[in-house]
């Protein structure tokens, strides 16, 4: 079961954790969005144990490791995947191919019989928890000094 964070409404209304969320929206998109968002998520999670699933913004799943890495978004004819620092992160292989033009984050959009590199993927997501990690140290050391 992957982590989550329990935000303090949960804690005091004991009510269903991100995880669950975020399970229950992959099973409302009765179509071809809920297998790709559930693969997507299976692939984040796998990239690192200490991701942190989170429901934010009354209904957006987050993936967090020291920081926001994406979120997973369905829309109608797609299903999105913003990452948070994404115009820091190298991307060879182009996963990228939304939200190129602004100074921090990158997307990916996913359409119906896309697929996506599941290792460059992997890689990506790595890269994403790298650099949230380092800008907390150096945030850290900043902080010291």
């Amino acid at each position: 079961m992957p982590k989550a964070a329990a935000s303090k409404e949960q804690a005091a209304n004991a009510g269903p954790s991100a995880s669950e969320h975020i399970t229950q929206r992959i099973a409302e998109l009765a179509d071809w969005r809920g297998p790709v968002l559930a693969h997507m998520r299976q692939l984040i999670l796998a990239a690192d144990l200490e991701v942190i699933e989170e429901w934010k913004w009354m209904g957006t799943p987050v993936w967090s490791h020291a920081g926001i890495l994406c979120t997973g978004e369905s829309y109608k004819d797609k299903v999105k995947l913003t990452f948070a620092k994404g115009a820091f992160l190298p991307d060879p292989t182009q996963l990228f191919n939304a939200s190129l033009e602004g100074n921090l984050r990158r997307a990916i959009d996913i359409v119906e019989g896309q697929h996506v590199n599941p290792a460059a993927f992997a890689t990506l997501v790595q890269q994403a928890i790298a650099f949230n990690l380092a800008s907390k140290a150096k945030s850290a050391k900043k902080a010291k000094t």
